[in-house]
């Protein structure tokens, strides 16, 4: 049996002294907004508000000045994301782009794609989305069957991605499917492409799914001989697997593991009141504990990827813990307060609560669900 280690989280006055700035930035620009609103946290799409973000230099704040970044650290970055996230703010539009499209493309994208798209993220007006997920295959991602056929001067795809978030507004997909057979390794023959989702003549089709509040930000896109040209591989062919799983690490650890509740965290302790009784306190008590905790555990991953490495079973475990503790959040709110929750409600917090509760089914299943994550986790402890 292997030990998981998280390292301490490094010190970073000048992350500290940064979450000031990101307050009052907040406080003028979103001050308006209702917690409704806010509860709909990283989901939340506002083009102009990621445009804003992007002027004060909070999208690719780890990146180089080259292209449109701005050198500051993991950690520098980690205190904007989680005060984005506990003020509830509207940053859906470029959050795919800034946490994993673009850190891939830095990595393994051509100076071509990096100078013309990386910059574009950074100013908070491209957005990306990511076609992993496919019917009938859960996270199971090895077991992709969209494929990608080479021709002449490129590739023609076919095949389905399910769930996939904002396909409708995005610029861009990191595209994962097939391009070989697995032979005797299941990891094997997979590739990911760059798709230019606003400049397809045919070959492409994006459906709307509808979530339980009626809301719509997944999608199903369905690819029938789409062509890619042969520019459109992103890294080389045959590495998609190593790419994907790098990938997941900044996908999986963030501090959206577990802040995607925080809002109704929020209103339940100010509809307690002050006095909170006994059993509620101890309710309470037992959240922020939770929040504290995850957020040292998350923190420590922000650490060790800015320090190259690749924790992708720490972001496993921080991913599992922390979308589980999201799901609880609702159920102990209706515990402590005897009310039915209304999306339609004026009291603000049976609104938020409504919405929660109808939005925490797929905090464990977005990034990979429990099963494979834990199966992830016994792996890296030795236990199978």
């Amino acid at each position: 049996m292997h030990a998981l280690s998280f390292a301490t989280p490094p010190q970073s006055p000048q992350a500290e002294s940064l979450r000031g700035e990101v307050r009052a930035f907040l406080g003028r620009e979103i001050a308006d907004r209702a917690p409704q609103q806010r509860g709909r946290s990283w989901g939340g799409f506002d083009a102009e508000f990621s445009c804003k973000m992007g002027a004060r230099g909070w999208i690719g704040m780890t990146w180089p000045k080259r292209y449109g970044g701005h050198e500051r650290t993991a950690l520098e970055r980690y205190v904007v994301l989680e005060e984005m996230l506990a003020a509830g703010a509207p940053v859906g539009g470029h959050w795919v782009a800034d946490r994993q499209s673009g850190p891939l493309l830095l990595r393994v994208g051509t100076d071509k794609q990096k100078d013309d798209i990386l910059p574009r993220i950074a100013a908070g007006e491209c957005y990306f989305c990511i076609g992993m997920s496919e019917p009938d295959s859960g996270s199971d991602l090895a077991s992709v069957r969209t494929r990608a056929s080479a021709v002449q001067g490129g590739f023609l795809v076919n095949g389905t991605k399910v769930w996939t978030s904002n396909a409708h507004r995005a610029h861009y997909m990191i595209l994962f499917c097939r391009t070989g057979d697995k032979g005797e390794q299941r990891h094997a023959g997979l590739t990911q492409f760059l798709v230019d989702l606003k400049n397809i003549d045919a070959g492409l089709e994006i459906r709307p799914i509808l979530d339980l509040s009626g809301e719509h930000h997944f999608n199903e896109v369905v690819f029938t001989d789409m062509f890619l040209p042969e520019d459109a591989v992103l890294g080389s062919l045959g590495s998609g697997w190593e790419q994907v799983t790098s990938e997941l690490a900044f996908e999986r650890s963030g501090p959206e593991r577990f802040l995607s509740s925080f809002t109704l965290l929020v209103e339940l302790t100010r509809a307690l009141g002050p006095a909170p009784s006994e059993r509620a306190a101890i309710g309470l008590g037992r959240m922020v504990a939770h929040v504290l905790t995850l957020r040292r555990l998350s923190r420590s991953v922000a650490g060790m990827l800015q320090a190259g490495q690749n924790p992708a079973i720490q972001a496993a475990l921080v991913k599992d813990v922390g979308t589980s503790f999201e799901q609880e959040i609702p159920e102990i709110a209706r515990m402590l307060i005897a009310a039915e929750p209304d999306r339609e409600s004026t009291h603000t917090f049976l609104a938020v609560l409504a919405h929660t509760i109808l939005h925490a089914p797929s905090f464990t299943l977005r990034g990979g669900t429990r099963e494979i994550l834990r199966g992830m986790i016994a792996r890296g402890l030795g236990l199978r």
